[in-house]
């Protein structure tokens, strides 16, 4: 087999464990004989419509069996597969089309009418909705093996960064890449031949593909796809199917906790929950503790595929807050702005390298050098490293607030907000002040039901942070923006709830 990529996986697994279930989907069935079939057949329709070796095939749809097989088949090709955000708006998904210069768009029915309202100047040729189309396009092609030379360092995906300041970025990840974060993964999460993982989120998010299917898979597990997240579907689902395996971000997981069943339900199956795309808060770390789930945190990035950081069950208690230490094969060190370590305590940016790491972004060459520093990426991300070597996430660089002199992280005053009974989720920004330069603001979202008054919400703070930390105005809200993979957009609530009391309370 000349394919050294993840083109090769649905055939070196239909030869190890055919009969075994590699997909559930809506009562659908696939094993992975079924799959490597299917992703055969789906490549030689592809080649027959002119994909060749490096051209770019995106995908725009919510979770199906069709996502994984279409990224599959352009990995036995030798081409790149494009996620593309389902909640993007029509001139953002054109962008990206446009900037990866994708030649085939397969894409889910609810995304019919988007796709059909594209403006025709992309370099795209060829469109198949999932549904009748594409299977008969499947039932018409050949179904032969292809065995496509394709190298480790041959660019697998192009993922796009979430996009939450200026234009979004497409991270190369080549198929060394991807396969070390999924041996990162098995090698640090323990995972069996016999796990059935809930694969709710998103699957053109990094985390949802990389973190959770692709391991899985790569170790003949079972991936139960669903569509969209739903708190009570989740409960349905872990208790049918005996999920052992969950990904989420603390808002999923959030959710799920508040749910009127979650003191009954039946969790006995759950054996690995990870959790990441933003800091835990430690309510929501010892919700899950009291149902006897250990909650595992971990830290990535798009860039790293993204496994960088993981916080194993041993120290899930006694090391709760931290994300952990480097995975297996990767490496992390905290920095001063001269590049030379933090004392322990010291808060510095988050570097990493290792087989992991994108070779950089696509058709961006400046932006890419920018990024790297003697051979290490840049993250952008604050953090402290305890004693221990266990690294702390203190929040983006960007992020942090200046006020009298004195450094302010939004996350530390966030993790005591969620202690409050009736806050569901927070923010905290900084506004222009005349005295201290700015100040921290907290934007909060009550619980529903739950009436917040803002001097009750500065007042339980008093006392639990230092007196410069505290939050100078609250703003009650309806909701926070997010990206679809549940990250808060700091950006977006800095525009909408940052300007100076007197504006606000105009503009409200």
């Amino acid at each position: 087999m000349r394919n050294e990529g993840l083109g090769s996986w649905p055939a070196r697994r239909a030869r190890k464990t055919p009969h075994r279930t590699a997909l559930l989907s809506g009562g659908q069935r696939t094993d992975y004989r079924t799959l490597y079939a299917r992703t055969t057949r789906l490549a030689h329709a592809l080649r027959a419509r002119g994909i060749r070796r490096g051209d770019r095939v995106g995908y725009l749809g919510p979770n199906h069996p069709a996502y994984l097989e279409t990224l599959f088949a352009a990995g036995v090709l030798g081409a790149v597969f494009v996620p593309l955000n389902t909640r993007l708006a029509g001139p953002e998904i054109a962008y990206q089309l446009a900037d990866s210069g994708a030649k085939a768009l397969l894409y889910g029915p609810s995304h019919a009418g988007l796709v059909a309202g594209l403006p025709g100047t992309s370099d795209v040729r060829t469109y198949v909705e999932v549904g009748p189309e594409y299977e008969e396009l499947l039932t018409a092609a050949a179904d032969d093996p292809i065995d496509e030379p394709v190298g480790p360092d041959d660019t697998c995906i192009i993922m796009y960064t979430s996009g939450t300041t200026g234009r979004p970025k497409g991270a190369m990840l080549t198929h060394a890449n991807l396969t070390w974060n999924a041996l990162n993964v098995l090698v640090d999460t323990d995972l069996i031949a016999d796990e059935r993982a809930l694969v709710s989120a998103p699957l053109f998010h990094t985390a949802g593909l990389n973190m959770l299917a692709l391991p899985v898979l790569l170790k003949g597990g079972t991936c139960v796809l669903v569509e969209s997240f739903d708190p009570a579907a989740t409960l349905d689902l872990i208790e049918e199917h005996r999920i052992t395996f969950m990904f989420g971000v603390p808002t999923m997981f959030d959710q799920v906790a508040r749910h009127p069943r979650w003191p009954d339900a039946d969790l006995s199956s759950l054996r690995i929950l990870t959790c990441g795309g933003s800091p835990v808060s430690t309510p929501l770390i010892a919700r899950y503790q009291e149902r006897g789930l250990t909650f595992l945190q971990g830290y990535g990035m798009t860039e790293a595929s993204p496994g960088t950081l993981f916080l194993d069950a041993e120290h899930a208690v006694d090391k709760a807050g931290s994300a952990g230490v480097p995975h297996f094969f990767s490496d992390v060190r905290v920095v001063r702005p001269d590049l030379t370590p933090v004392d322990v305590g010291e808060t510095g940016e988050v570097m990493v390298r290792g087989p992991h790491v994108m070779p950089g972004y696509w058709g961006l060459p400046e932006e890419t050098a920018a990024s790297f520093a003697e051979g290490w990426f840049r993250s952008g991300d604050a953090a402290r490293v305890d004693e221990d070597g266990y690294v702390f996430i203190v929040d983006r660089l960007k992020d942090m607030i200046i006020s009298g002199g004195e450094n302010i992280y939004p996350a530390e005053i966030e993790d005591e907000l969620l202690t409050h009974p009736d806050i569901v989720e927070c923010a905290v920004i900084g506004v222009p002040d005349d005295k201290w330069g700015e100040v921290p603001r907290a934007v909060v979202v009550p619980r529903e039901g739950a009436v917040l008054d803002p001097d009750d919400v500065l007042a339980s703070l008093a006392g639990r942070l230092a007196k410069y930390k505290l939050p100078k105005s609250v703003v009650v809200a309806d909701e926070l923006p997010r990206t679809a993979s549940g990250k808060l957009l700091k950006a977006r609530v800095r525009k909408r709830y940052g300007a100076p009391d007197s504006q606000l309370r105009k503009a409200t």
